[in-house]
């Protein structure tokens, strides 16, 4: 399975620190998401220690606390290539990556792959950010060859490989041009499964040389309280066998209170 994008800052960090629970946010989807037999999702904030108690700001991080909620729900692979990982400079990004790490959950987006082995398959997932500057961080970005040089290396020790891009315009519901070149690329080269986040808004999937592409799966933990589109996500299910991909299935959710998605 798979979520949109997930923000563990601002209006969410406030709640769960409120309510003193920071298992809050999950609490109205865990029973779906623990039946995953691989988890993936994109964590658009460092976790830190002392993180500011705020609920305005895009300068993103939330309590390592948070960790409470991803292990609630046994996160697998979490993404840190999106454009608010680096909002607290490397040591932002290498203090999250070691408490993921620390708790079992794999990391990607910082230029090395994750390998995942579930009922006899071999699933190795690839992140890659498209928005904004890195400043020099290691967040991997969207370099057309190094996509393919890593997907077809990773192609070589594994049965599938899936890819996070971090994309598109926020709060459009129509897949860009340049999200449509990244994808294409990444099934060429190998892929065998996309999931897009960053538009805030769900937008369409596509089937593409027989390979599935989720442009956008909207939000999933946020405080973007002001509409209906950025209230709504999609958790996704991807059913594959050792021939490949063999069934999607998504289930739509609606954020309450700033910062807990329930199924709808």
């Amino acid at each position: 399975m798979a979520t949109g994008d997930i923000i563990p800052a601002r209006s969410v960090n406030s709640t769960m620190i409120r309510r003193n629970d920071f298992r809050y946010p999950f609490r109205k989807t865990a029973t779906l998401l623990k039946k995953a037999d691989l988890l993936l999702i994109n964590l658009e904030a460092p976790l830190i220690e002392d993180c500011p108690i705020t609920d305005e700001g895009m300068v993103f991080c939330g309590s390592p606390r948070f960790i409470e909620g991803l292990s609630f729900v046994k996160v697998s692979v979490a993404s840190l290539a999106n454009n608010h990982s680096g909002n607290y400079g490397a040591t932002g990004i290498e203090s999250t990556k070691q408490l993921l790490l620390k708790n079992k959950i794999k990391t990607i987006g910082l230029g090395s792959p994750a390998i995942r082995v579930k009922n006899g398959l071999r699933f190795g997932f690839l992140g890659y950010n498209d928005i904004g500057s890195t400043n020099g961080l290691e967040i991997a970005s969207c370099e057309p060859e190094l996509i393919k040089k890593q997907i077809k290396k990773l192609n070589r020790r594994v049965d599938f490989v899936v890819v996070a891009f971090h994309w598109g315009e926020e709060y459009t519901a129509t897949p860009s041009a340049r999200q449509k070149f990244l994808a294409h690329l990444a099934v060429e080269s190998g892929a065998d499964l996309i999931i897009g986040n960053h538009p805030h808004w769900i937008q369409s999937s596509e089937t593409y040389q027989g390979k599935f592409i989720s442009y956008a799966l909207g939000n999933f933990i946020f405080d973007q309280m002001w509409s209906t589109e950025t209230r709504l996500g999609l958790i996704g299910k991807y059913v594959f066998n050792k021939r490949g991909l063999v069934k999607t299935e998504f289930f739509p959710v609606l954020i309450e209170n700033y910062a807990q998605p329930q199924l709808r």
